[in-house]
């Protein structure tokens, strides 16, 4: 058994002295998205800090909840606060929760749901649009998937070619449309963080083909997929990164704009649940 493998069992082992639960979809919440948990009807929820192994949410936004309860109907574990790799963490460690969440070895989890706030560079995006993420880009200079691979949890050599289910985009897609939710798409390149970005890297972002940037999401999506997991992604615009008008970015008007966006993304997220 790889110490990987025997990681995953004892952090299992102990979630299952606390519940009995088999959620079929996890959910990440992101910068100024907790919020989305109180949509989900709890039955138990733990402290990171008492989950063998787990990571500790550094970020004052993050609260480092795991929530297990119902939402849309549907069976839920939602991470409140997840991990960078600017706070220190290894790509293992950063993706240690959705190992512990899925069907292979784990709770159960075959669709995660991912959000973010990112800093949005495409000219036709605003601060508070919702942007579903059609494919990303990785800039983190390093990957879950290096060192040993478990066979058992996914190939040494996965495929990337949709690292976001274009089902559950058409899907969001559409619920959006009811809802007469606007709803951008786009490619996401994450960064190492934590300072934001220069004006050239900017328009060097841009260039690359990338329409917003942020500092996570990436490596639980490659973990997800190495697992053979659905992954949706959705990005909140919470700030406009045009190198020709920059203006200094503040920290607590990116939380505040992800909170006011939040409604809308739990709107299509609700839903989503509900429809899988």
């Amino acid at each position: 058994m790889s110490p990987l493998r025997q990681q995953i069992n004892e952090a299992i082992n102990f979630l299952r002295t606390k519940t009995s639960a088999t959620p079929s979809v996890g959910i990440i919440l992101g910068t100024g998205l907790g919020g989305l948990a109180k949509e989900i009807k709890p039955e138990v929820v733990i402290d990171y800090a008492d989950i063998p192994h787990f990571p500790l949410s550094t970020v004052e936004s993050h609260h480092g909840k795991l929530i297990f309860g119902t939402l849309g109907g549907k069976s839920v574990v939602a991470m409140q606060g997840r991990f960078h790799y600017y706070e220190g963490y290894t790509m293992q460690q950063i993706t240690f929760p959705v190992r512990v969440m899925s069907a292979k070895g784990g709770l159960g989890v075959k669709t995660l749901l991912v959000s973010n706030a990112a800093g949005g560079m495409n000219p036709l995006f605003t601060r508070g649009d919702v942007m579903l993420i059609t494919d990303h880009i990785n800039l983190l200079g390093d990957n879950p998937l290096i060192g040993p691979n478990d066979d058992e949890l996914g190939p040494r050599f996965p495929d990337m070619s949709e690292p976001y289910s274009k089902e559950l985009i058409a899907l969001a897609e559409k619920i959006a449309l009811e809802s007469k939710i606007k709803l951008q798409k786009g490619v996401f390149v994450a960064v190492p963080g934590p300072n934001l970005e220069t004006r050239s890297e900017y328009r060097f972002l841009r260039g690359i083909g990338a329409d917003v940037v942020g500092m996570s999401t990436v490596p639980e999506c490659v973990g997800a997929v190495h697992m053979s997991m659905r992954v949706l992604g959705f990005s909140i615009i919470t700030d406009e990164c045009f190198p020709d008008t920059l203006k200094p970015a503040k920290m607590e008007e990116i939380v505040a704009t992800a909170m006011a966006a939040e409604p809308k993304l739990t709107t299509i997220m609700k839903e989503v649940v509900r429809q899988l």
